[in-house]
């Protein structure tokens, strides 16, 4: 797709823009809407004036906000032009449809695992070892809001304790590029930088002019894969909804073996297969920007260290460039590796899954959904099958949820690598939903109101 940059927030199609605050009548069931409402930030108070698709990265809360029309990823999706940029061509056929581009892959963990952390360690440890090297002068992560479990706050980390007691899971909005001006404030010309695809795919459109406006030197991106994030009150009411005892959950995660793991304060275990999850209750949760997302697998950072693709208590890494190659180097001697591995056939099930996505079928009776979470646990797609299954049920929901409820943003926010990913389903596509897979030319779909979301998942 070229690259057609917007130059300022006026030339935008004023669709894009809702700069109405959120209507008090909207508060329903949900905490911060009415269950079954399109979740849009931009009608926040705070977020008003901001593009439609909306998932509060930052970038407007710092001096870039006049570059956002030229630099949001949900105004115009500029993937393919940055990945020419970063790595010097576009995805090939294959895994790095799914993936993105890489030049190492392996399953690892740390040994022994950093106590507290979100899995065995390696993001917190990896930014700590740059600043204790000298590699980077600060590190742009999240830590914790004091008083709260899960609600993230974006810190500029100096030293490498402030990047080791940010351990720990924040599945929540966090704006990390706000922290832009003190980058700029403090003179700092290396910076390592940690968080989600949207605000990885909206830095790296605004480097060049870092590094041309603040002479910056090194920008060293570490991805976290991302999906379904979600405000923080609408994660304390997802908890609310998933456990039996919400308030003493210290970690969580859904895993690899189609279930939601919640750790509690006192070691317990609490598991919910997806099978199980309450969708009724939890339908208009997640914003539209984080269902109008197409990189689960965080496809422009140097390292992506995530879990999907990995087996229990494994980490899954993808080096993408020479630099992310160079990071993952700092970190092997204190790794442990075994080969990655596949199970499975995703294919079977994904004419089955578009099916439920057109029409989301009621709760199955619980022997049924016993059976099913069996059959998912031992025979459903595992290891790096598991990781293309769920990636392409993401983008298909996700595309799906773009051409029920903003059809006209289609040609400008769906990446080609999309339609190139899901082509091997394009006849189940076109039987299921009456039209073809790939994209019109002009898309005649407007904001709408049908359409649910796909049963949860990682």
């Amino acid at each position: 797709m070229p690259e057609q940059p917007a130059t300022a927030l006026q030339d935008l199609d004023p669709a894009f823009i809702d700069p109405e605050p959120l209507d008090p009548e909207l508060l329903g069931d949900g905490p911060s809407k009415g269950l079954r409402e399109t979740t849009l930030l931009s009608r926040d108070v705070r977020l008003a004036g901001r593009p439609k698709l909306c998932s509060d990265c930052g970038l407007c809360d710092s001096f870039l906000k006049p570059e956002m029309a030229r630099t949001c990823v949900f105004v115009r999706n500029q993937t393919e032009a940055i990945e020419q940029r970063l790595f010097g061509r576009n995805r090939q056929d294959g895994d790095e449809l799914r993936f993105g581009i890489y030049r190492q892959m392996a399953i690892a963990r740390m040994k022994p695992p950093v106590p507290g952390a979100q899995w065995s360690g390696m993001v917190t440890t990896l930014g700590a070892r740059l600043l204790e090297r000298g590699e980077v002068e600060a590190v742009i992560t999240a830590a914790t809001m004091p008083g709260a479990r899960f609600a993230p706050r974006p810190i500029l980390a100096r030293t490498p304790d402030e990047v080791r007691a940010s351990a720990g899971n924040k599945p929540a909005l966090s704006p990390n590029l706000a922290l832009l001006d003190e980058v700029r404030a403090s003179g700092i010309k290396r910076l390592a930088f940690i968080g989600t695809s949207c605000q990885v795919q909206i830095l790296r459109a605004a480097q060049p002019r870092l590094e041309a406006e603040l002479g910056l030197e090194r920008l060293d991106v570490i991805g976290i894969p991302c999906s379904d994030n979600v405000a923080y009150p609408d994660l304390v009411y997802f908890l609310d909804q998933v456990s039996k005892s919400p308030q003493t959950i210290v970690h969580y995660e859904f895993m690899q073996d189609y279930s939601l793991k919640m750790r509690h304060e006192d070691g317990q275990i609490e598991q919910l297969n997806f099978i199980d999850f309450p969708m009724d209750k939890l339908d208009g949760v997640f914003p539209s920007a984080c269902l109008s997302c197409f990189d689960y697998p965080n496809s422009l950072a140097d390292i992506t260290i995530g879990y999907m693709g990995a087996p229990l208590g494994w980490q899954w890494v993808l080096a993408r460039s020479a630099r992310g190659e160079a990071l993952l180097e700092l970190l092997r001697p204190e790794l442990e590796f075994q080969p990655a591995s596949s199970a499975g056939d995703r294919s079977r099930g994904m004419p089955r899954y578009l099916q439920m996505l057109a029409n989301p079928p009621g709760k199955p009776p619980k022997p049924i959904r016993m059976l099913i979470a069996w059959l998912q646990r031992n025979r459903g797609p595992r290891g790096l099958e598991f990781a293309r299954a769920i990636i392409e049920m993401k983008l298909f929901r996700n595309l799906q949820h773009v051409r029920e409820r903003f059809g006209r943003f289609e040609q400008r926010i769906v990446p080609a690598s999309v339609y190139r990913s899901l082509a091997p389903y394009a006849e189940d596509y076109a039987a299921t939903f009456g039209r073809p897979l790939t994209a019109a030319t002009s898309a005649k779909h407007d904001e709408g109101d049908s359409g649910g979301n796909a049963p949860l998942g990682p």
